[in-house]
């Protein structure tokens, strides 16, 4: 299960915290017919903090509040308004002014456990049929409102109209109504399903009266259209100053309503927190090393390897850090859009991933940082491997005449370059796939039989591509495909993107430890017709379509995996992506004039949630301000 808020951001950053399943721990008994109302859910077994604890593990409940922490995005953004699904780039430094019914741990595997946030407690039946959400009582917007019933249902109602993603992510559940003065119900469409209780805890609760309110020129507000007006939360931090396109502040709001609940406790301990958008990514680490910002997550090889030799870094002002990625799986490929008809043969797919020379680039540009992706799964225990074992032929058998073969036969395997001989064997075997879909060498150019050349455009806003794109068009050049590298700005792209209007893009899902309902957003026929969907590549497959009902219906962690893999085989043997590749772990880079618990959580690098402003620190290192 993933968060369903804004999976394609400006400058690619991604409000995405991984929550997940059941069992749990009960709070006040409830009457012997009714199910009790729960302080926590967990995947496996109990949560790992029980009902009134003090405070997150991880934090220091007495780290100092104040000073600033500044960012730097890649893009621009015209829109404050993170909801819409289909209009606008918004801008995703607006998303700690909003909350959740529960909120996740970062020290819990795959971030799994969700403990109460504007909801005090939730329940629900045994068979899953529905789920309730108390409201704590002392919840309250920015402007001193509480939040109500009222909010939730309207927030749901809403969000699951405007936005595609909700849409498919809450698509089992039919409705939302009051069951009490502070309860909320939501009911599915059919029992079994286990995930959904646990999602609607990652609910983004708006506030009603605000959004149907009037502005401060007196125009009524519309939450179906882009805004640049400071937007109204019920989180620690207020949006307090928006330049268009450029910068958005967000100050803490002294009268937060929840700073004493022992989620908050350790946390939110900066005054202030500024974000800053660059166009170029360039320009964009020259500003970091003219401290113009303080933290960067690194996600260039090159840059990492070659571009932090600097005085700042030299003499300690700057520090880098390396953070494994425990929380969570990843696929990120080149993705040819199947809506296409020179697309729909899988030998055509098979070919392209045939002429992308990954151990080449991983020598020459990655610096041995990264690795092949071979999984849509990538760096779990979910990805398949070798053939499928009894379990999951179980869940296969009965669709062996809507898979192909190698399912049953080969364990998936990106071609292996990086020597000339090896490429050219690669090529060679393009060329024939090619034939074989009806595609031949003519004049030099790859033509079908009405003579029509294999052109491809590969569609961007972001210059770093160019790094491993350039080599692949050169590859493909051998073969007689043109390829031309199409860059344009974050507006356009994502608007093209969520219209499926392009040839070829990248893009990246991330993976939780505990896969469900978002699968169908991923991969599910429904979504791929879907403008704004996360299904870009255009995957329509009935056998696809009943592995995920396998792994959003799975009855235990051992079902779940079973299914998630037989899941991850079938997607692979379709060839629908050309798997890039990804590192499993994260880069940093900081100022030194922070402090952060000695260890960090688990599952996160938890800035700036739970660093904060080291005076003395900073003034040691010269660093004050």
């Amino acid at each position: 299960m993933i968060r369903p808020i804004i999976q394609r951001l400006p400058g690619r950053l991604l409000i995405a915290a991984f929550v997940t399943l059941l069992p749990l721990v009960a709070g006040a008994p409830a009457k012997a017919e009714e199910p009790a109302w729960r302080a926590a859910t967990a995947l496996n077994g109990e949560p790992r903090y029980a009902a009134g604890f003090a405070h997150f593990d991880y934090v220091n409940p007495d780290a100092p509040k104040g000073g600033e922490a500044r960012f730097g995005a890649e893009g621009s953004f015209d829109s404050t308004n993170v909801f819409l699904g289909i209009k606008g780039t918004p801008a995703a430094a607006v998303a700690p002014a909003y909350e959740t019914l529960f909120t996740p741990s970062l020290d819990e595997l795959d971030i799994s456990a969700a403990y109460p946030l504007l909801a005090e407690a939730m329940r629900y039946p045994s068979d899953f049929a529905w789920a309730e959400f108390r409201l704590n009582p002392a919840a309250r917007w920015q402007d001193g409102e509480p939040v109500t019933v009222d909010d939730v249902v309207w927030s749901f109602d809403t969000l699951k109209e405007i936005y595609p993603t909700f849409t498919s992510y809450y698509a089992h559940v039919i409705k939302a109504e009051p069951a009490g003065d502070r309860v909320v119900r939501f009911t599915f469409d059919a029992p079994g399903n286990r995930e959904l209780p646990s999602i609607l805890g990652q609910l983004y609760v708006l506030p009603k009266h605000w959004w149907q309110g009037k502005n401060a020129s007196g125009k009524p507000r519309n939450i179906r259209e882009t805004t640049l007006e400071a937007p109204l939360g019920s989180g620690p931090y207020k949006v307090t100053a928006v330049d268009p396109g450029r910068r958005v502040t967000l100050t803490r709001d002294p009268d937060y309503w929840g700073d004493k609940l022992p989620v908050s406790i350790g946390t939110n301990n900066f005054d202030r927190l500024t974000y800053d958008y660059y166009l170029d990514p360039t320009v964009m680490m020259e500003a970091f090393k003219a401290d113009k910002y303080d933290f960067r997550a690194e996600r260039s090889a090159k840059m990492w390897a070659t571009g932090y030799d600097f005085p700042a870094r030299k003499e300690g002002k700057v520090v880098t850090m390396t953070f494994p990625r425990n929380a969570s799986g990843v696929m990120q490929a080149l993705v040819p859009n199947l809506r296409l008809p020179k697309y729909q043969d899988a030998r055509v797919r098979r070919a392209l991933n045939l002429a992308f020379d990954y151990e080449t680039l991983k020598r020459t540009v990655f610096f041995d940082l990264y690795d092949r992706i071979d999984s849509f799964f990538f760096g779990t225990e979910l990805a398949a491997r070798n053939l499928p074992g009894p379990d999951e032929l179980a869940l296969l058998e009965p669709l062996r005449d809507k898979l192909p073969p190698a399912v049953f036969t080969a364990p998936y395997a990106n071609p292996v370059g990086g020597r000339p001989e090896a490429v050219r064997d690669n090529l060679r075997q393009a060329v024939a796939l090619f034939a074989e879909a009806g595609w031949t060498i003519q004049g030099g150019k790859m033509r079908n039989a009405r003579g029509e050349p294999f052109r491809i455009e590969y569609l961007t806003f972001s210059q770093l591509d160019e790094r491993y794109i350039a080599p692949y068009a050169k590859s493909l050049g051998r073969i007689g495909i043109d390829f031309d590298y199409r860059l344009v700005d974050d507006a356009q792209y994502q608007n093209r993107l969520r219209s499926f209007d392009f040839d070829m893009t990248v893009d990246v899902w991330g993976e939780s430890l505990s896969p469900g309902n978002e699968q169908r957003e991923y991969w599910g026929s429904k979504a791929a017709d879907r403008p704004g969907s996360r299904n870009s590549a255009g995957i329509k497959d009935a056998a696809i379509d009943a592995l995920i009902d396998k792994v959003v219906y799975a009855g235990d962690r051992a079902a779940l995996v079973t299914a998630t893999r037989a899941l991850d085989r079938a997607l692979l043997a379709g060839n629908y992506l050309i798997p890039l590749f990804y590192s499993k772990d994260s880069f940093y880079a900081y100022w030194n004039r922070f402090g952060h618990p000695e260890a960090l959580p688990k599952y996160s690098v938890g800035f700036p949630d739970v660093w904060w402003y080291d005076a003395a620190g900073a003034a040691a290192a010269g660093l004050s301000r």
